[in-house]
């Protein structure tokens, strides 16, 4: 039977369909000539099932992202029930009563008096709109040459040019280069290999030795992460965050926390900030503000510096024509009230010691070297030698995390990251619903994998 241009015959399967069509991010396609792609067709809770009907345990929550499961259908239906009212309207020049209300439920929940939220599609286009939104401030105000941004080596921003020059992940930022200028980088706070002798107060005090360097009249803003995704849960150490803030305001530098991750119960408070007790000029949000049901994001703004904006003829030269989309609001605001009437983030913070005492207990492992993080959001980082906490060769890393890690744990039923963006390590964000028994069942695959990978490496 004839069909037309790009028309599947009946008979072609979502395998065939997949590795013709299908361009996966972040994805070696090359990976799936000779294998199957991996194809997730049901969700429950803490679980997904591939097309085989062979179910796993959902340890990175879909990318951070389900923070209360899945199959949230109760949450899905605010959704639909919105479109009955209203399907769609921008929020450019107008405004609807789901965006309104769900920016005041966000600026009653952020720290301090970040107060106005300007809603995006997703987490990188929050970051986007943060270093933007800094650059025309510092020129409202009379400082036209604050424009570069400082963040950390190996930390992830996002994927649109402005945010690249913010992640430090150099094989990602090459083969787009060049970049938007202005990127500059500082040591991230990975203590575990801090050079011996070098006092862990350098690392907030390399933040004011680059804005002398680069110049603070240049300097627009720093963006960092309550703790740093990329290289394996960074957390801060004592302190940090507060010396940053004092530094921000030395220089009159903005401060972005950038909570794509970090925000929504992932640390146990709606906002990582609040965990490690600072107050920032801007946050970025995204992944949990709906559960994954609906794409969104937001810059949430301090009225300082929103201020500028809200006099005169002046503008904010940006925006997104689904940002604030009215479905999506609606069931981040059905979302924000399962956080609350459930007591998720309570759960979580009653929780978080069974998850760490798990990965802790594996330290018997040699292959494990160290264990980090906090909240749902923790790491393992693998090394060939303990003692001296000496890392693997590329070689060894690939065929350590993609030749068999990766596999194995898939096999045995966990989703979760295998990554070396910086030092190899196994990270974990399960579903924040998550409790004791599933903590077992994480252990119970991790175990008998890591010590595998361990005697695969001689190391056993």
């Amino acid at each position: 039977m004839a069909t037309t241009a790009g028309a599947q015959p009946e008979t072609t399967t979502l395998q065939e369909q997949a590795k013709r069509h299908l361009w996966m991010h972040f994805t070696r396609m090359g990976a799936y000539v000779d294998a199957d792609v991996p194809i997730i067709v049901r969700a429950d809770g803490c679980y997904v099932w591939d097309e085989h009907g062979k179910r796993y345990f959902d340890g990175l929550s879909a990318l951070f992202c389900c923070n209360l499961g899945h199959g949230r259908v109760d949450i899905a239906q605010a959704g639909a029930d919105q479109a009955k009212e209203l399907d769609f309207y921008s929020t450019w020049s107008y405004a609807h009563p789901r965006a309104i209300e769900l920016a005041a439920k966000i600026a009653s929940l952020a720290p301090g008096d970040l107060n106005r939220v300007f809603f995006t599609s997703g987490g990188g286009e929050a970051v986007e709109s943060a270093l933007k939104l800094a650059r025309q401030y510092h020129k409202l105000t009379g400082n036209p040459n604050k424009t570069k941004v400082i963040a950390r080596e190996v930390a992830y921003h996002g994927t649109p040019m402005g945010a690249l020059s913010a992640t430090g992940i150099t094989p990602m930022r090459v083969p787009f280069e060049p970049l938007t200028p202005g990127g500059c980088h500082v040591p991230n706070t990975n203590v575990y290999r801090l050079p011996e002798g070098v006092p862990v107060e350098s690392l907030a005090e390399a933040v004011r030795d680059r804005i002398l360097f680069e110049g603070p009249e240049t300097v627009s803003a720093v963006i960092m992460e309550p703790v740093q995704n990329a290289g394996g849960t960074f957390t801060p150490p004592e302190g940090y965050f507060q010396r940053v803030r004092e530094i921000c305001d030395e220089f009159g530098v903005l401060m972005i926390s950038d909570e794509v991750i970090c925000s929504w119960g992932r640390l146990g408070t709606w906002f990582g900030a609040q965990r490690y007790d600072y107050l920032p000029d801007l946050i970025t949000t995204a992944k949990g503000i709906t559960g994954a049901i609906a794409p969104m994001g937001a810059l949430i703004a301090s009225d300082k510096v929103a201020a500028p904006f809200m006099e005169g003829t002046e503008t904010f030269l940006h925006g997104f024509t689904f940002a604030g989309h009215p479905v999506a609001a609606a069931i981040a605001l059905a979302t924000i009230d399962a956080y609350e009437n459930e007591r998720v983030l309570e759960h979580v913070r009653a929780n978080e010691a069974g998850l760490r005492g798990m990965l802790e207990s594996l330290r018997d492992i040699p292959i494990v070297g160290d264990v980090r993080g906090a909240g749902y959001f923790q790491s393992i980082e693998l090394v060939k030698d303990r003692d001296t906490k000496e890392t693997f060769d590329d070689d060894e890393a690939e065929t350590l995390l993609r030749g068999y890690l990766s596999g194995a744990l898939y096999e045995h039923g966990l989703i979760c990251r295998a990554d070396d963006r910086g030092d190899p390590v196994i990270q974990l964000s399960p579903p924040l619903i998550a409790g004791p028994e599933h903590f077992e069942e994480i252990e119970g695959v991790l175990r008998p994998v890591l010590e595998e990978g361990s005697r695969r490496l001689g190391l056993a």
